[in-house]
Parts: C-alpha cells; structure tokens; sequence
C-alpha cells in the first residue's frame, strides 16, 4: 500500500478560502462579532502558537507533554500494538512524538490539520525521527466531517488523538459532533477493535493562573490573534489598520471560558471585499472561546458523542488531564 508524499496531500485551497470569506462576512454582520477560533491557524497564526506553546505563562503545553511522559508506557499499553493512530490539530506533531515513541510499533500515523503548509514542514521532520512508521498526512477542518482515506489496514485497532486542550475551544454541541465524527473514524469495518480516542483535556482552576496564559507579557498571543486581521486584509482585501486594535482576554464563568478578543480602539469602518463593517469604539470580534472541564462534565459530553472514558491521566497540581476514551457499547 502506498501513501501520498507530503507534496501531495489534498488540500481545497478554493474551498478553504470560500468558507473563509463566508464566516468573516457573517461573523462580522452579527450584532456581537465573532469569528471561529480555527481561522486563526494559517502559517503564521500556527507558527505564533508554537512560539506561545514555550511562553512561561502558558501551562498547558508543559503539563499536557509532562503527563505524556510520565505515563507514556500506560498510554501505549491502552492505544495497543500496531494501532493507525489519527491526530486532530496535529501542528508541530511535538507532543504527539513522545506517544509514537512509547508505543509497540504503530501501524499508520494520519495527523489532520487546517494549515496544510505547516502540517507538511511537520512531517518532514517527523519521518526523520520515525523512518518506519507510514504517515499519510490530511490537510482538512477537521471541526467539519470530513471522510477517512477507504484504503486503511484492516483488524487493526484505530485510536483518534485530540490533544491540547483544542475540544475546549468548541462549544459543547460542537463537541459532541466532534466526538461523533472521531468515533466514527476509530470504527474499523470488520468490528475487531472498539473505537478508542485520547482527549486533552484543560480543567477548571483558578483565573489568576488562566488570564495570563491567554495574555502573555511578551505578546505573543496579543500577535497571534491580530494575525487573524492581517489575514483578512491578505486573503479577502481587508482594510484592517491593526494600529486601531487590541488583543484582550476574558474570562466567562458563565461558560467557565477563555475569551479571546480584538477590540476597537476607536469608532472606525472597515471593508473586506466589497462589505463594510462599523466598528464603535470598545466594540470586539470574539475570536476564541476556551472551556474548562472537571472530568465529571467532560464524560458527560462524551457520552453524548457515544463514548465512555475508561481512564485519565493528569497531573498532581490538576491543572490538566489526558482522557482516555473507548466507544461505548
């Protein structure tokens, strides 16, 4: 069986940039702005995280990799031997290397990711460090259904691997839709191997450790959101000026979220193609929203995505978890 090369990976630009074009125009003609936290991730957004990922504020990155580390054999022993192992939101893929590393002989690596560009500059690196594992790379949404590759080994276990905490930023609809579609895709046709998924999972705690993380002295974060404006103004003729804008965070206990926005510094219009969009002066696009979970909220949603969790592993300040989830009977 043979695999596409990292020059070949299917990537729909036109229709990446039509689905672009169409939340920007919507987003910013609601009477609250927002834009789906996905778009920030072009190359540079992408790049600007992995810069974020090192921040000394932001945790995540850390205790999430710590937790790999300390339980990597407890890990490997659940994905099981040979498993195909498919990654959600793969960037860097630098985590995702201490789980490849740890388990018994991984039959198939699939990472998905929106940035195509980035996801082929990480898998060249990758199959330096992992000659002998196939990898067949998809650049897609992967918050959208999209279809699995049909030529997959068969009676093999399929474990799908969300790490990052990146289910936090869909709501909790879109999270089960997810969760769905991950499922789905840890089927195999001849029914050997039940469905497993590894999920990360960014729990509850104080907001005097979450503000900065998401607000970081350097910023960091603050260019990676207004990245997204720089976008707008690259790939839909925008005529953003970022001199009249801000990044800000927010907490929402009502959502127990992270928000992330960009605020107007002064009462402005601003065209993207041939819309024009007023901006009052405080006024925000809300770009991000990062939930929270205790571990007893987050099983609730995966139930309704037809899972259970059958394990998790965290660390001792319980600032993070890493679920372990198997399709439910």
């Amino acid at each position: 069986m043979s695999f596409p090369s990292t020059a070949q990976i299917a990537f729909a630009m036109d229709a990446q940039t039509s689905a672009f074009e169409a939340d920007v125009l919507n987003g910013l003609a609601q009477p609250v702005k927002t834009l789906p936290s996905r778009w920030l991730y072009d190359d540079i957004g992408s790049a600007l995280f992995e810069q974020i990922t090192a921040l000394p504020e932001y945790y995540p990155t850390r205790t999430e990799t710590a937790i790999l580390k300390e339980h990597a054999a407890s890990l490997a022993a659940f994905c099981g031997q040979q498993s195909i192992i498919v990654e959600y939101g793969a960037g860097a893929i630098v985590k995702t290397g201490i789980l490849l590393d740890a388990l018994q002989e991984p039959s198939l690596y699939i990472p998905v990711d929106i940035a195509g560009d980035f996801l082929a500059q990480s898998i060249q690196q990758l199959r330096s460090s992992f000659q002998r594992l196939d990898i067949l790379p998809i650049a897609a949404d992967f918050t959208q259904h999209f279809p699995m590759p049909t030529e997959l080994p068969e009676g093999l276990q399929r474990v799908g691997v969300f790490l990052g905490s990146t289910i936090g930023n869909l709501n909790k609809d879109e999270a089960v839709k997810f969760l769905n579609m991950a499922r789905q895709h840890a089927q195999s046709r001849t029914g050997a191997f039940p469905g497993k998924a590894l999920i990360g999972i960014d729990l509850v705690k104080s907001i005097d450790i979450l503000l900065p993380a998401y607000d970081d002295a350097a910023g960091i974060t603050a260019a990676f959101n207004l990245n997204l404006l720089t976008r707008i103004n690259r790939e839909l003729d925008g005529t953003f000026d970022l001199s009249g804008f801000r990044h800000e965070a927010r907490w929402n206990e009502t959502e127990s979220a992270i928000e992330m926005h960009i605020v107007s510094e002064t009462n402005q219009r601003v065209s993207v193609g041939r819309k024009e969009f007023t901006f009052a002066k405080g006024e925000s696009i809300q770009t991000e929203s990062s939930r929270k979970y205790t571990l007893e909220q987050f099983a609730d949603i995966a139930r309704r995505g037809g899972w259970e969790i059958a394990g998790s592993w965290t660390d001792r300040d319980h600032l993070f978890a890493v679920a372990g989830l198997v399709e439910a009977k």
